[in-house]
């Protein structure tokens, strides 16, 4: 197993940021012999970020952290309310909006949350870890 590491991005709040971590996401992951857990991966910190990019406004980042054994996905945002609780699996595919955190749920197997400023600037971290198989 790879030792431990951390990356942060920091993002402009720009719709085609989502791609530009979910490709960075996947250098890092590849780069690191850990390929297998990019395609969930991907999909989890584009859903993270996008939220961040969509709902908030200010400054967004992209933080990963590998500990041994699990990847944790997080995004940061300049807005400190916390998220909406996630919908559950189940009614995911009725909705048109409103689906991402009810995938990091389903798709994770952990998640959360917590109030956290950053460069002086009140907001949040939404998290989600995966465990390597």
């Amino acid at each position: 197993m790879p030792e431990p590491w951390e990356y942060s991005l920091s993002i402009p709040r720009d719709p085609r940021a989502v791609t530009v971590c979910r490709r960075t996401l996947r250098l890092i992951l590849t780069m690191h012999g850990l390929i297998g857990l990019a395609d969930v991966a991907e999909l989890l910190a584009t859903e993270l970020v996008s939220n961040a990019v969509r709902h908030t406004e200010g400054a967004v980042s992209l933080r990963v952290i590998w500990k041994p054994g699990t990847l944790r996905i997080g995004a940061w945002d300049a807005d400190p309310e916390p998220p909406r609780p996630p919908q559950d699996l189940a009614t995911l595919t009725e909705l048109e909006d409103g689906r991402g955190l009810g995938l990091v749920k389903a798709c994770s197997d952990l998640w959360g949350w917590q109030p956290l400023s950053r460069n002086g600037s009140r907001g949040k971290y939404v998290w989600c870890d995966l465990a390597a198989a």
